[in-house]
């Protein structure tokens, strides 16, 4: 498959404290890939740097050629579901909508059509009318979700995109997830829900303490972690064969262990990881009656534990991410403060809004800086209604 998006060697330090270290990354086209980490681990800022919010220290990265200080081009082929809130409270949901459209380059005609497929498809087209305000946290999310994929980009990132869903409109998302997918729209995925990981992506790569740990297909990984554990269910006489295999556990060739029985169940785990598991079977066969033999693969959650403990007990520094979330204060106060208008790719980002050398500076704005963008972003509001006013009239 084709690559897509390529980071090369990214770096980026917060008052001496390394929140991402070189990192390096492959997304292949048209694929669903699991961002995953830790409080603190750097998947915010990788995120932060991908949506031109931030800019590295070192190394830079591509998404279908277009390099990352081409900030303009990028943002419109970037869509950025943000974990926090990006809609203005007082404006209505279509209003809203049409707006994003517009930032992104399409005209009236073509941000409606595409509004009117993608909220139809979603079930939310009767909240048109809607203020944000007037909507429950999993309303504004399902909107946010819409605004951030109907025009189509060349890539989606959701950070934790389920925030306040209920099952109904989470499958929903889930369904819609996978027929963009099927556009060949490539998906970054980040949330701390690793079971709904394993339902949706195919490859993942974990973070922890700035640096890429475990990158792969999910199936390779499983492989690859493998306890060489099997759940075993016994025949109609499981008591009397548990019994049996458990008096000639030792004696048995290939040998193995019994770490849980009840009933005619019981999980077993092989003492030779070389031996095939057909030879393990065979084994038994020759002793007892064997209804199941299932190989037990360990959650992506037991994969995930077990890293990011084994990296930590490498690193005693206990307080890196304490550390780090002080020294990011100023950053994360200034995207919390930013809509979705503002947010990266998604939305304005530095250069529209006449911001053409984004730099640390501006990134940990000044009050006088941020009073700046507030005044734009009125005039942007202003320019806009205006422009719907005409039209109408």
């Amino acid at each position: 498959m084709t690559t897509i998006l390529k980071i090369s060697n990214l770096t980026k330090e917060y008052e001496n404290v390394v929140a991402l270290n070189d990192v390096s990354l492959e997304i292949e086209k048209g694929t669903i890939f699991g961002l995953l980490g830790p409080n603190g681990a750097g998947k915010t800022s990788l995120i932060r740097i991908l949506t031109g919010i931030s800019i590295p220290d070192k190394g830079s990265f591509t998404l279908e050629n277009t390099e990352n200080k081409d900030f303009d081009s990028l943002s419109r082929m970037i869509g950025y579901l943000p974990e926090e809130r990006g809609l203005y409270n007082d404006m209505k949901v279509i209003e809203q909508l049409e707006f994003f459209g517009q930032i992104k380059g399409l005209n009236i005609k073509e941000a409606r059509e595409k509004i009117d497929y993608y909220c139809e498809r979603m079930g939310i087209k009767d909240w048109y009318q809607k203020k944000a305000k007037e909507l429950s946290k999993g309303m504004q999310q399902m909107v946010q979700f819409v605004s951030t994929i109907f025009f189509e980009p060349s890539l989606i990132i959701l950070d934790e995109p389920f925030t306040g869903l209920d099952p109904i409109n989470s499958n929903k998302m889930i369904q819609e997830i996978h027929e963009l997918q099927k556009k060949g729209i490539t998906i970054i995925f980040s949330t701390h829900r690793l079971e709904q990981v394993e339902e949706i992506c195919e490859n993942i790569a974990l973070i922890n303490k700035g640096k890429v740990i475990l990158k792969g297909k999910i199936s390779d990984i499983k492989n690859d972690f493998k306890k060489h554990k099997f759940k075993v269910i016994l025949g109609t006489k499981g008591y009397r064969c548990l019994q049996f295999v458990e008096s000639r556990q030792d004696a048995c060739v290939p040998s193995f262990e019994i770490l849980e029985n009840k009933d005619n169940e019981m999980i077993i785990r092989s003492l030779d990881p070389n031996t095939p598991t057909n030879t393990i079977i065979k084994s038994l066969m020759e002793e007892v009656e064997i209804q199941s033999f299932i190989e037990i693969y360990p959650s992506l959650s037991e994969i995930f534990i077990e890293l990011v403990e084994k990296s930590s007990d490498k690193d005693t520094d206990s307080s890196r991410s304490a550390n780090l979330r002080l020294a990011c204060e100023d950053d994360i106060n200034n995207e919390n403060e930013l809509n979705q208008s503002e947010i990266g790719a998604t939305d304005i980002n530095q250069s529209e809004i006449g911001a053409t050398d984004i730099n640390q500076s501006e990134i940990g704005a000044t009050k006088s800086k941020k009073t700046i963008k507030r005044l734009v972003l009125i005039v942007l509001i202003l320019i806009f209604i205006i422009y719907r006013f005409v039209i109408k009239h």
